[in-house]
C-alpha cells in the first residue's frame, strides 16, 4: 500500500510526526540510516530537553507522557543572570517562578534517552507506521501526483508527500534545491551531567559568561544536574578528554558553590554550536521538519519545542487535508504548513542569535546594560508573566496537540 506520507529520518520529530499521524489514520513510512535501538544506547546523546508545557502536552495526547513521566523533573523556578567564572551572579538578575500561571510548571527537564526510548517504544506498537531501519534514502523525485524515494538497496517508495526529518545537513532539503543560511557562533557546548550535595529543589539557572551561556538543568532525584555550558571550541576541545580531576577545577568557577560539592556523573559530550535555517520549509510534494528546518543556539533550550511545534502543525494540516479529500501534497496543503511555521521558526532563531550576541562578551558597557536591564525586567511583574508564558509555549496559534487535543 502506498503510504499518504514518507518520513525520512526517524530522530525525535520524525518519530513523533510518524506516531501524530498514524493515530490519525494516515499510513505512513518511516525511513531511518541507523538501526532503531542505536538510539536507546545510554550513551548515545547526553542532552536533556527543557520540554515546555505545551511539548508536554503534545506528549501526553500521543500516549507518550505516561512512560516519561517518572523521569521528568519539573522545572519550578528559572533564574537568569549575567556574570563572570568565579565571580558569580552580577546585580541584575531575574526569577521565574511556576507559581506566577496558573496551568502549573512551565516546563520538565527530561533526558534524551528517556525521550527516545517512549518515542522508539510507541513506534513499535502504533498501527499503520512502516518502519524501514536500517535503510537509507539516496534519490528522490516528485511529480504533479506524486513523489517516491529511491533507496540504496535499490527499492523505490512512492508517497504522496515526503517529509525531510534528515538533520541540519539535511541531503533531502538539499537535493530538493533547498538553501541553507549559517552562521558559526565560534563555540562549543560541553554537555554533561553532575551530582552535588543539596537539592536543586526543581530550579534550572541560566548565567551568561563571556564565552556564552551556562546552564545547570535540574534533574529527578534533587541531587543531580545536567550541564549546558557554551565555550570556545579550543577549551571546549581539550575538556572533552582531560581528568575529571582538571574538568572540575574548570567547571567549578561557572557553577558555584551553591549546590555544594560536586562530581561528574557520566560521560562528557561536545557538540559545536552554528544556526542553521532553511530558506524556505517546503518544496513540491516536500515539507522540512525539526532540524532539517532550523538548527538554533541552544539557550533557552528552544530547539526540541520548535520541532514538536513543526510536528504538531504540519499533523494538524495534513491530517484536517486527508478528511477534507484534499491531496496532502498538493502545492495549497502545504503552503498552510509553511505560514503556519515559518515566521515563529526565523524570529526564534534570530532571537536566540541575537541574545547569544547581546550576552558573550566582556564588554563593560554592555556588561552594565544587560545587568540594568535584567534587574527591571525582575520588577516588572506583568512581562516575567508574558515571559514564563512564552517559555511554557502557551502563546500564539497552537495547534490542538500543543493543546494536549487530539486531531
Amino acid at each position: 500500500m502506498k503510504p499518504d506520507v514518507l518520513i525520512i529520518g526517524g530522530g525525535l520529530n520524525g518519530a513523533a510526526l510518524a506516531i501524530a499521524l498514524a493515530r490519525a489514520g494516515m499510513p505512513v513510512t518511516l525511513v531511518e540510516s541507523r538501526p532503531l535501538d542505536t538510539f536507546t544506547a545510554e550513551d548515545f546523546d547526553g542532552r536533556a530537553y527543557a520540554l515546555s508545557l505545551a511539548s508536554k502536552r503534545m506528549l501526553a495526547a500521543l500516549e507518550l507522557w505516561p512512560s516519561m513521566a517518572d523521569e521528568a523533573q519539573p522545572i519550578l523556578d528559572i533564574r537568569v543572570a549575567d556574570g563572570r567564572p568565579g565571580e558569580g551572579a552580577g546585580f541584575g538578575a531575574v526569577h521565574f517562578d511556576h507559581a506566577e500561571i496558573e496551568e502549573g510548571p512551565m516546563g520538565w527537564i527530561v533526558e534524551d534517552r528517556v525521550v527516545r526510548r517512549a518515542l522508539i517504544d510507541r513506534l513499535g506498537e502504533t498501527p499503520g507506521i512502516d518502519i524501514r531501519a536500517p535503510a537509507r534514502v539516496v534519490d528522490h523525485q516528485t511529480t504533479a501526483s506524486g513523489a517516491e524515494a529511491t533507496l540504496e538497496s535499490g527499492e523505490t517508495l512512492r508517497t504522496g508527500l515526503i517529509v525531510a526529518c534528515d538533520g541540519r545537513e539535511s541531503p533531502t532539503a538539499r537535493r530538493a534545491g533547498i538553501h541553507r543560511i549559517r552562521h558559526d557562533y565560534g563555540q562549543s557546548a560541553i554537555v554533561c551531567a553532575v551530582a552535588h550535595e543539596r537539592d536543586h529543589g526543581g530550579a534550572a539557572h541560566q548565567l551568561f559568561l563571556p564565552a556564552g551561556p551556562f546552564a545547570i538543568l535540574p534533574l529527578p532525584g534533587g541531587h543531580r544536574s545536567s550541564i549546558v555550558w557554551a565555550e570556545r571550541p579550543a577549551l571546549a576541545a581539550r575538556l572533552r578528554n582531560a581528568a575529571e580531576d582538571e574538568f572540575l577545577a574548570a567547571l567549578r568557577p561557572r557553577f558555584g558553590d551553591f549546590l555544594g560539592p560536586i562530581r561528574l556523573a557520566g560521560k562528557r559530550f561536545v557538540y559545536p554550536l552554528s544556526l542553521s535555517l532553511a530558506e524556505r520549509m517546503t518544496a513540491p510534494r516536500l515539507a522540512l521538519l525539526g532540524d532539517a528546518a532550523h538548527g538554533i543556539h541552544p539557550l533557552a533550550g528552544q530547539g526540541f519545542n520548535l520541532g514538536l511545534r513543526d510536528s504538531a502543525a504540519l499533523a494538524e494540516v495534513l491530517v484536517e487535508a486527508a478528511r477534507r479529500g484534499e491531496d496532502v501534497g498538493s502545492p495549497l496543503v502545504l503552503a498552510r504548513y509553511g505560514a503556519w511555521r515559518s515566521f515563529d521558526n526565523t524570529t526564534t532563531a534570530l532571537a536566540m542569535s541575537a541574545l547569544d550576541g547581546l550576552f558573550s562578551n566582556d564588554n563593560p558597557l554592555l556588561r552594565l546594560g544587560r545587568n540594568l536591564g535584567l534587574a527591571a525586567v525582575e520588577r516588572l511583574p506583568a512581562l516575567k508573566r508574558r515571559f514564563i508564558r512564552e517559555a511554557a509555549g502557551l502563546t500564539g496559534a497552537l495547534p490542538r496537540l500543543l493543546e494536549g487535543r487530539p486531531l
